[in-house]
């Protein structure tokens, strides 16, 4: 129920306006509104962490993590991307919130390969996991637990240190721009069936044009083009 400021009397969820004063009602905030939306989501963990630990002095590894961290973060906030959480070595980032790019699924595949470019100058080794699919948005963590973000997490687990491996949905959106190399289905935790995954080797710096974008639900319209004098050709 939604409780009038004005007045104090509650409301139905769906009032804009209070049904006994015609006050304004204000909306939920920003972080109770929820929303489905097709995002690619990027996994960066540091392998051998706890080896590493304990060969590097507590200060100069804290030091060391600090400036990856900042590093990961400067690239994808480069590529137009945003860092949801850190996760213990681990970079979780979104690309598609909060700003949707027609080209995220792109945009997070460059991302990948300049994080993976990093790992030397930095001093680490790391594996990354690039997955497209859709999620529930506008949580108090922006992100919900799901299908597509715990793909992403598992093709960075199952990553070889310096490889970025992503999903056969974001490959569906990137081909032609990038140049990525088939490898065995991978049986990840908690899927019934092998799931395909390619290894990434390149992203170009510019989107290749090498496919019409489909027309969904335009049918009829483009029925009329198709007949229409010089219609396509026009196009």
């Amino acid at each position: 129920m939604l409780t009038c400021p004005a007045c104090g009397r509650e409301n139905p969820e769906d009032s804009r306006f209070c049904n006994s004063c015609g006050a304004t009602l204000a909306e939920p905030p920003a972080a109770e509104r929820e929303y489905r939306k097709v995002v690619t989501l990027l996994f960066c963990d540091v392998v051998g962490s706890t080896a590493l630990g304990e060969s590097v002095d507590p200060e100069a590894l804290q030091g060391l993590l600090a400036r990856y961290f900042e590093g990961m973060k400067a690239i994808v906030e480069h590529h137009g991307g945003s860092v949801e959480k850190f996760i213990g070595d681990a970079v979780m980032a979104v690309f598609g919130v909060p700003a949707v790019h027609e080209d995220d699924a792109l945009r997070a595949c460059r991302a990948a390969m300049k994080m993976r470019d990093a790992f030397p100058e930095l001093g680490v080794q790391g594996r990354i996991g690039v997955n497209t699919g859709e999620v529930v948005t506008g949580t108090e963590e922006r992100l919900a637990t799901g299908d597509a973000v715990n793909v992403a997490a598992r093709l960075q687990q199952a990553a070889e240190p310096g490889q970025v491996l992503i999903g056969e949905r974001t490959l569906e959106l990137v081909s032609g721009a990038v140049e990525a190399e088939p490898i065995d289905p991978l049986e990840l935790k908690g899927k019934s069936e092998p799931v395909p995954a390619f290894r990434l080797v390149s992203a170009s710096d510019a989107p290749e044009r090498g496919h019409e974008s489909r027309f969904v639900g335009r049918e009829g319209d483009l029925d009329y083009l198709r007949v229409a004098p010089g219609g396509i050709e026009r196009l």
